[in-house]
């Protein structure tokens, strides 16, 4: 992602000694997640699907090409900022065997590898939790945001507060565009990334989001105040998330109804927000690596204060909702640093010997 893509730390020769380790963490979330999603599957006698097979076809034969057109990207692009038409073919074989190292190839294949299966899991597993808990909390989390809210409804104020017609549309483009952000963020992480630790860090920290996520889809069922109380949401105008919420809505439908009989997911889930907790590990990941230029620290900071007003402001989630979601994104950078040997680039959390002795 833009926020990878330099940083005040250089690549060093540790990645290849350690690949295994760097790696590691990223197969077994994968592999665990997808077991995981067969488990339930088997147990509750559901299906297991491609979450976004499309008009493209499915993602086996999507992100090959993804892959394709990313190398093409990176190669044709530096191969012609070289010269000119001239000694092409040179220019191209040195921009391959520079850029494309047995480390770089390793980083992409399983990086691209593990992300699809654990993205299968993880979209599986939340299709299934309406199945497994049945019971949604969402009465308990409506009142706890009304505390927090000093007896008013969180998604009201802030309707109130910026109104209901552009600030809308606002809030819309931002909660959509989340999504094009967590792609181009890993495709970024993996291609061109120059230090390939924190590449491994970044992905992997992406997985520990959905395997934290995905537990607290059980632990706290829930659909959002989008679903529990639409009225609250009747005045919002028409755009890309309503459409969304009632696709969504006719999918939860469809899946409870008849699990085979449809090809959609259920993917209806509030607690926690893995919008907000994606956005605080790649604001927290930019700053820990001293992110040059700073002004994409600053942005991904204003993306996270954005998602975190659209996510309430557009009922998908409770405040309490951006609280877990929060804890998720700072727990996921954590333990993803510590399991893929980022540990060292972690900011000290107590002062060292040497510096408490100045102090005094």
């Amino acid at each position: 992602m833009p926020a990878l893509l330099t940083s005040a730390a250089p690549t060093t020769g540790r990645e290849d000694r350690r690949w295994y380790r760097a790696y590691g963490l990223q197969v077994v979330l994968a592999i665990g997640l997808f077991g995981a999603a067969l488990l339930v599957a088997r147990i509750q006698h559901l299906p297991v699907r491609d979450p976004d097979d499309s008009i493209v076809g499915p993602s086996y034969v999507r992100l090959p090409l993804i892959a394709l057109t990313c190398f093409l990207l990176d190669v044709v692009v530096r191969c012609l900022r070289g010269g000119g038409p001239v000694g092409w073919r040179s220019r191209l074989a040195a921009v391959v065997r520079e850029r494309w190292q047995v480390r770089r190839v390793r980083l992409v294949l399983i990086g691209m590898g593990s992300w699809y299966v654990a993205y299968v899991g993880f979209r599986n597993l939340k299709s299934y939790v309406p199945f497994v808990r049945p019971d949604m909390m969402d009465d308990h989390l409506l009142r706890l945001d009304r505390m927090l809210a000093f007896g008013h409804d969180p998604a009201t104020v802030l309707h109130d507060l910026l109104g209901t017609g552009l600030a809308a549309h606002l809030m819309s483009l931002t909660y959509v565009a989340w999504i094009l952000f967590l792609t181009l963020s890993l495709l970024i992480a993996l291609f061109w990334t120059s230090n390939l630790d924190i590449a491994c860090w970044y992905v992997s920290a992406v997985a520990v989001n959905w395997v934290l996520g995905v537990a607290v889809y059980y632990l706290v069922p829930s659909t959002g105040p989008i679903y529990a109380r639409p009225e609250l949401f009747a005045d919002l105008p028409d755009t890309m998330v309503t459409h969304i919420a009632r696709s969504w809505l006719t999918d939860r439908a469809d899946m409870l109804a008849d699990p085979f009989g449809t090809d959609a997911l259920q993917t209806i889930a509030a607690f926690a927000s893995l919008h907000v907790s994606v956005m605080v590990t790649a604001w927290l990941i930019a700053r820990m690596i001293d992110l040059r230029p700073v002004f994409v620290r600053w942005g991904l900071a204003l993306f996270l204060v954005l998602n975190i007003l659209a996510t309430v402001y557009l009922g998908w989630h409770y405040v309490v909702d951006v609280f877990g979601g929060m804890a998720i994104g700072v727990a996921a950078v954590w333990l993803s640093a510590w399991g893929t040997g980022n540990q060292h680039r972690l900011p000290t959390l107590l002062p060292s010997a040497s510096a408490r002795r100045r102090r005094w």
